[in-house]
């Protein structure tokens, strides 16, 4: 449990989890009067809080296990694309009045207060180093598809897979794209940092701990890699379609000349 604590007590550890629940959470309808923040959507939950985002993620801090659970299950028929296995980080969080907002390294989160706007600036960095890691696993997965297409042609300059097999390859590779560019805007701060400047260190401490803006930037340089493959792939596509369609079109103009050739000849045999 995550509780603000007097002056000259021992820091209070507590965890904030943040659960990648699908491919999207359909927040419409929940607004609440004790609600925290609208974009996200973050409000109370007991004895706890919950911020929940729109790309698949939800963070809770402070929940007894019973809340969770009883939480997620209400939460249950507004997850879009619902994975079978939740993905989750973690963050160890110590709050005390006696110290400043810091990340040491290897050690927990340390905050003054568990207040909203922190709860907020710490669940936006885990929300997005979670689907990060969903983003990563999938162009990941697209590579690893792409490779065998890349070494045939590589070896033997010819493509000897099914066009079938290609036009799946580039639907995954689209798809990766549109679920990545559209879903989480890592460059973006948190909304509660125009109302609390003096939260953007604590920020910027956190996107740097968790490594936001280098793995955004790795991940889009493979997904331009995908998208130029996919391009080059549907060129091929085109290419051997083209040549197909083109001795297709000289064997037809050859079988005519044939058969002119043989009515002429047919006619001068037999007058």
């Amino acid at each position: 449990m995550i509780e603000e604590i007097a002056p000259g007590t021992t820091p209070v550890r507590g965890t904030i989890r943040a659960l990648l629940l699908g491919h999207r959470i359909e927040t419409a309808g929940l607004e609440r009067p004790d609600m925290i923040n609208a974009n996200p959507l973050a409000f109370h939950v007991g004895s706890g809080k919950v911020a929940l985002y729109r790309f698949g993620v939800a963070v809770l801090a402070g929940l007894s296990p019973v809340e969770e659970e009883h939480f997620l299950t209400r939460l249950d028929g507004r997850i879009g694309g619902k994975r079978a296995q939740v993905d989750d980080e973690t963050a160890i969080v110590e709050t005390s009045s006696l110290i400043e907002d810091k990340i040491p390294p290897g050690g927990p989160i340390q905050l003054t207060d568990m207040s909203d706007a922190r709860f907020l600036v710490v669940a936006d960095v885990l929300a997005k180093t979670v689907a990060l890691g969903r983003d990563e696993r999938e162009v990941n997965a697209v590579f690893d598809t792409i490779e065998p297409f890349a070494m045939l042609l590589a070896e033997k300059g010819k493509v000897g897979f099914p066009r079938r097999s290609m036009l799946r390859l580039i639907g995954r590779a689209l798809l990766a794209q549109h679920r990545v560019s559209g879903r989480v805007a890592v460059d973006e701060k948190p909304d509660v940092l125009w109302d609390r400047p003096d939260l953007d260190r604590l920020y910027a401490r956190l996107e740097d701990e968790y490594e936001l803006k280098e793995r955004d930037q790795a991940l889009q340089r493979k997904l331009d890699v995908i998208v130029e493959s996919a391009r080059a792939m549907t060129d091929i596509l085109d290419t051997n379609k083209s040549t197909r369609l083109e001795v297709t079109i000289v064997a037809l103009i050859l079988f005519e000349l044939l058969i002119g050739f043989y009515q002429v000849f047919v006619s001068l045999t037999h007058p």
